[in-house]
């Protein structure tokens, strides 16, 4: 069974009943990947034979490959089952497909394509290396999440952005007129800062996903340099749109493009505060732009209040370019520079219909071109998505309708939601029997009734009267009409206004899903068992409960230990303690229930099996407390989790590492840290003798290690440790075939010989500092100071003390001083590059107010407070000139000086400066916004400290009220007494290096 755009799942054609049942079992553990599965007899047709060269002949470029080939009694082969090899070894260069030869029983031939596909899966399509069942890191129970430290990731989750951008990108946009648009959108990225976001906006349907994708795929070619991130936001309350999930998903992409993923909290309230302090570092030690690309943004549920990162200012060299139908655009975000979709034009209407229509072999008349440029001409008509329909309904196969009858009921339709109508009635006439039409509308009400989508082996549990080549046929034909698509297995809709077709034409209105949903529920409750949950059970069920309001039925499915489990290994944390909100219970009464549980289930445990799942409970629910800042109540599963794992397995075993990594992280959070570092190094031991001295899992507990020295201050134990860290986490990377920034590296160090043999020069300079921002994103901080120090010498010879360009330099090394803790070294630099750029830019230019932000942070991590009060005021200047005194950035800049004046107890001084800022959050962001409340309650601890106690409660009651009106995620732990949503930067961290070399 082949997906028409070339994209092949698991593809069965296999005769015995029992084997393809057998399949069917285990099909939904490997289904989310991107593979090509073949099964055949030794006698199969020529219509499998076509198929069969579709994907291992022509598309062979596109996937990994299983050929399962079951051989007869006498071993012998057809010919052309033979020539069919023969074509598959020849086109075969890369040895990409696995070949799985078997004459014995069905049931052992599916265990064979099982082991295979496993095999294939880590070693092809995660990366990980020695994936063989002989391999030390076979030993590991659970796979290879313990590789990202202690980040928990889901890859389908990963995989499903990954094909959203593919599907996008393998669509044709040159009849669509996009070029103008990514123009305009190079021009725009390319202003110089300080640079808001950019709005692309359209109606629905008018092409804004294919043009981001388009232009991310043509400037990933062109700027090599640039680091883009993107996500694509699905259906409203999937998990594509869970602002969460979005946030942590572009926070570890971001990390892990400087191979660390330390520090990063699972605390949902924390990742989307924490998100723009990475990137306000992360983007300060990057050699070129960073271009975060958010599509379909309004999608996100209160996408203002969680994404309100984006009305800050961003740093120098990041972009963001978010797209958004314009009628829910927020009317905060329309103030910004705007690329507006126009509807096509009669040519390029004409265009796409007959490239669509030569596709097929098929001429349009004259009077039929005349008829449809007559129709296309209003905004409706002439949009993306609707020529798009209208192409492939006219070129699509009728059984029953001409041409000219064809075109006629097309234009018929006046906008897209009426041709996704008329689409969906001509996929129901083209169907033989009553049984198909039927089977068809009930799964479209399945799909559209889901979270995320159903999969081809749930569509044919729920019709077993469905033959598997209709059900091709038909997910075929929907996805020619551009109403489903397969995305990781499932299959799913193209399009919003698809679903919302669905709704009206088969769900009479919406009113008949709860229908669908019990349906649903009733399937996966089937399949929920004690000891086993699979990644779909635990995505669908709990979700369908809470739609359907079934707090009981909710909680206990939350309480069978292996969905709670399932949900938070996969990183879904925040979708873990929604459910529990939803049905009434706090942090510590859902500890308790889950603490209850566990015990309960131990109590039927007996074989060595059952104690280490006990043990991988017990783990989690120690890591999940933790994680919602319950330490205290994560020590007893977590020492628990230790005792069963050193009993049942062996002290030297590397899950009795994680134990140990997991208890350690809990004395962190005591500030035990003498019994933390005991832990931390029994953990490396173990790691190190169980997978040698460069596995991710050894590197995992040096920069454990190294955070924990930084903490007691012991800088030169730390910093031996997180080099070594570093080096490894490098060589792992670059034996996936990831590795970023080596080939900048080498590209330089060919330059160096020409360096010490020519003159000083100002490119000569130029690659000095380039090879001294490299070293430093590589945390060789000594070989990083030689090359900035010779960088700033021959400057200083070639322009003088007193250029820009020196001051580069300087910035750029007092940056690395302050990595190393030389902060009177550090001090002194940025104080000479400030002077140096106060004489040299303008007063509003963003290199100055890059330098003052840095130095005034300095200033304050060192109690100087007097001397960062001029240059937060200096601050405050530019940003008032750039944005204008009632820009929300403006606000920001008071408030960092009020928080200022309150630390040095000028308290009159910092009075007018937090009125004037809730005066401007007010009127630019609405008098209920978080930053309100967060700017009333500095107010009031302000007035309470001034004895103005009356004024101090009412301002305290109004930003409760705000508080208390905003949804919250996760109780949280309470903000400082002054608490400012400006500075950015942590300070417990790494500082930046802040320019990249010009």
């Amino acid at each position: 069974m082949c997906e028409c755009l070339g994209h092949f799942y698991l593809n069965v054609y296999f005769p015995e009943e029992t084997a393809a049942s057998y399949i069917t079992e285990r099909k939904q553990e490997i289904e989310k990947s991107s593979v090509c599965v073949l099964l055949l007899k030794s006698t199969v047709t020529s219509s499998v034979i076509e198929d069969c060269e579709e994907a291992f002949v022509r598309n062979l470029d596109g996937h990994s490959l299983v050929l399962y080939l079951r051989t007869e009694g006498d071993g012998g082969l057809t010919e052309p089952i033979r020539q069919l090899l023969e074509k598959v070894n020849t086109a075969d260069k890369a040895a990409k497909v696995k070949v799985v030869d078997h004459s014995g029983l069905a049931e052992d031939g599916a265990n064979l394509i099982y082991t295979q596909l496993k095999k294939v899966i880590k070693q092809e399509l995660l990366g990980f290396e020695g994936a063989d069942a002989d391999s030390k890191d076979a030993v590991v129970d659970e796979g290879h999440e313990e590789d990202s430290g202690d980040v928990l990731w889901d890859l389908h989750d990963e995989q499903e952005q990954i094909e959203s951008y593919q599907q996008a990108c393998n669509s044709t946009a040159s009849q669509l007129g996009f070029q103008k648009y990514i123009d305009r959108l190079n021009d725009m990225i390319a202003a110089p800062p300080p640079t808001p976001p950019l709005l692309v906006s359209g109606g629905p349907g008018s092409g804004k996903s294919l043009l981001l994708s388009k232009w991310v795929e043509l400037q990933q070619k062109q700027s090599p340099n640039s680091l883009f991130l993107y996500h694509f936001v699905g259906r409203p309350l999937s998990t594509s749109s869970e602002p969460v999930l979005i946030i942590k998903r572009l926070t570890v992409k971001l990390l892990q493009h400087f191979w660390s993923l330390s520090g990063l909290t699972m605390d949902p309230s924390k990742t989307l505060e924490e998100f723009p302090r990475w990137l306000e570092r992360l983007s300060a030690r990057h050699q070129g732009n960073i271009i975060i690309i958010i599509d379909s943004i309004d999608q996100i549920h209160q996408a203002e209040r969680h994404m309100k990162w984006l009305i800050d200012p961003l740093p120098v060299n990041v972009r963001v370019v978010v797209s958004v139908n314009v009628e829910t655009c927020p009317q905060a975000w329309r103030l910004w520079p705007t690329l507006h979709l126009d509807p096509l034009s009669p040519r390029e209407v004409k265009s796409v219909v007959t490239a669509e229509c030569q596709s097929m072999g098929l001429k349009l008349t004259k009077d039929q071109e005349k008829k449809l440029e007559r129709h296309c001409r209003s905004a409706s008509t002439c949009n993306a998505s609707y020529v798009t329909l209208l192409a492939r309904m006219i070129a699509s196969d009728r059984c029953d309708l001409s041409l000219e009858k064809s075109l006629e009921q097309c234009l018929l339709c006046q906008d897209s939601m009426s041709l996704y109508r008329l689409a969906l009635n001509m996929t129901l006439r083209s169907l033989s029997t009553d049984t198909e039409r039927r089977v068809m509308k009930e799964m479209l009400c399945l799909v559209f009734a889901s979270h995320n989508g159903v999969s081809e082996s749930e569509i044919l549990d729920f019709f077993p009267e469905l033959e598997l080549p209709v059900l091709s046929f038909l997910l075929h034909r929907l996805n020619r009409l551009c109403i489903t698509t397969l995305r990781c297995g499932l299959v799913t809709f193209q399009h919003l206004q698809a679903c919302e077709a669905v709704r009206l034409e088969f769900l009479s209105g919406g009113s008949s899903s709860a229908s669908y949903r019990e349906k649903l529920i009733h399937y996966f409750s089937q399949q929920l068992s004690q000891d086993r949950v699979t990644w779909r059970v635990a995505d669908e069920l709990p979700w369908l409960l809470q739609q359907q309001e079934e707090q009981t039925k909710l909680q206990l499915c939350l309480l069978n230990l292996f969905v709670s489990q399932n949900l938070y290994k996969r990183g879904h944390f925040s979708e873990l303690l929604a459910y529990w909100q939803h049905v009434g219970k706090d942090k510590s009464s859902m500890a308790t229930e889950y603490f209850d549980s566990l015990k309960n289930y131990e109590k039927s445990c007996e074989s060595e099996e059952d104690m280490t799942k006990l043990a991988n409970l017990y783990e989690t629910l120690g890591r999940f407390l933790k994680d919602l800042g319950l330490p205290s109540q994560a020590v007893a599963p977590l020492h628990r989790s230790l005792e069963i794992r050193e009993t049942a397995l062996d002290p030297d075993h590397p899950s009795v590492a994680r134990s140990l990594h997991q208890l350690a992280g809990v004395y962190v959070k005591w500030k035990k840290y003498g019994n933390a570092e005991q832990l931390y190094k029994q953990a490396l031991e173990i790691s190190e003798n169980a997978f040698g001295a460069e596995h991710p899992s050894v590197a995992r507990e040096l920069e454990s290690l190294a955070v924990l020295y930084q903490k007691q201050n012991k800088y030169e134990q730390a910093e031996k440790l997180k080099k070594r860290s570093v080096k490894i986490r490098q060589k792992t990377a670059r034996q996936k075939g990831h590795m970023y920034g080596f080939t900048l590296l080498r590209r330089r160090a060919l330059q160096l010989e020409e360096l010490t043999l020519g003159k000083d020069s100002a490119d000569s300079a130029k690659t000095l500092n380039e090879l001294g921002v490299l070293y430093y994103l590589q945390n060789n901080l000594d070989a990083a100071k030689v090359f900035l120090t010779r960088s700033l010498e021959m400057r200083q010879r070639v322009f003088g003390p007193d250029h820009p360009d020196c001051a580069q330099s300087l910035n750029n090394l007092a940056a690395l001083h302050t990595e190393r803790r030389e902060y009177e070294t550090a001090e002194d630099m940025y104080e000479r590059a400030l002077e140096i750029r106060k004489k040299a830019l303008s007063p509003d230019h963003p290199s100055l107010a890059y330098t003052l932000k840095h130095l005034a942070m300095l200033y304050k991590r060192r109690g100087k407070l007097e001397k960062a009060v001029p240059l937060y005021e200096l601050s405050l200047e530019i940003r008032e000139k750039s944005f204008g005194p009632k820009h929300p950035s403006v606000a920001t800049a008071l408030v960092n000086l009020a928080v200022i004046y309150c630390q040095l107890k000028k308290h009159s001084e910092a009075l007018p400066l937090y009125e004037r800022a809730l005066k401007v959050y007010e009127n630019s962001l609405g008098r209920s916004h978080p930053r309100v409340g967060e700017t009333l309650k500095n107010l009031a601890v302000l007035s309470f400290e001034r004895g103005d106690f009356e004024r101090a409660a009412e301002l305290y009651k109004r930003a409760m009220e705000i508080k208390e009106a905003e949804p919250s995620l996760v109780c949280g732990n309470a903000p400082s007494r002054h608490s400012s949503s400006g500075d950015t930067f942590s300070v417990k961290g790494p500082a930046p290096l802040p320019h990249a070399p010009r």
